[in-house]
């Protein structure tokens, strides 16, 4: 797992306008949220800087938020202390979370923000679903979300510039992705990822990171589901659309 530790004090140049909120950020997965009693146990893993954790401590949910990069960890406490929401913070790759909670300790466990493809290879991508597979109690479920790699392989090696600046904090930044897309499947990826904070009487502040990835086909994804016990109750996957969600229960 690659770490997010310099794109953490800009990560929400990332966040897209409608879920840097966080009651918004929750409520872009009411669906799912209908499913659990308002005290819920939920672990947020790969939780960024904590916006979806946040937004269901709002709810009277009782959340875990962890993360692979102890900026994100730190980011995520200090908009908890912010908004005066009750949520646990932990630094953890995927692999370490059965050292940090019992088994079937949680209602619902969410993946999301196009995490998983940092896991190394199927093997560490098998190895992190399982640990979260048992952290879930029976009958519980897993929420992730990915992009559709089909299309970002299909598409090459490329630079993505956005076309308009993305305003937080008081300032414009422009997000460029720099992709770097290997010959199979299989072979590590490179995202860079690169946030030019612009000014008019200042100086450019641009903060980057090289992160590694391994992407996955979507049927290989329901079949690792299945390997550790999940079965899969849910997939808006469509193979033109940019991303998408699968909700999967603890058998």
């Amino acid at each position: 797992m690659t770490g997010y530790n310099a794109l953490a004090e800009v990560y929400e140049w990332l966040i897209s306008d409608a879920k840097l909120a966080p009651a918004d950020f929750a409520a872009s997965f009411d669906d799912v949220l209908s499913l659990l009693p308002s005290n819920a146990h939920v672990l947020d893993c790969s939780c960024g800087t904590g916006q979806l954790a946040v937004g269901l401590a709002g709810l009277g949910m009782q959340v875990v938020a962890t993360d692979a990069s102890e900026g994100m960890v730190r980011r995520t406490a200090e908009l908890a202390e912010e908004f005066k929401a009750s949520v646990r913070t932990v630094r953890a790759d995927w692999q370490e979370l059965p050292a940090h909670f019992d088994d079937a300790t949680f209602d619902m466990v969410f993946c999301v923000g196009n995490s998983l493809h940092h896991a190394v290879g199927a093997r560490g991508r098998v190895a992190a679903l399982e640990s979260m597979s048992r952290l879930l109690r029976p009958g519980g479920r897993l929420v992730l979300t990915s992009r559709t790699w089909e299309l970002v392989r299909a598409r090459g090696s490329r630079l993505d510039i956005s076309d308009r600046l993305v305003r937080r904090n008081g300032r414009d930044a422009v997000v460029v992705y720099r992709w770097e897309i290997a010959p199979h499947w299989e072979d590590e990826h490179r995202i860079e990822i690169a946030i030019a904070q612009v000014d008019a009487a200042g100086p450019v502040l641009v903060r980057s990171e090289l992160l590694s990835c391994w992407p996955y086909r979507y049927d290989e994804l329901e079949v690792e589901l299945k390997r550790v016990g999940l079965r899969t109750e849910m997939s808006t996957f469509n193979p033109e659309a940019e991303n998408y969600m699968v909700v999967a229960s603890k058998v």
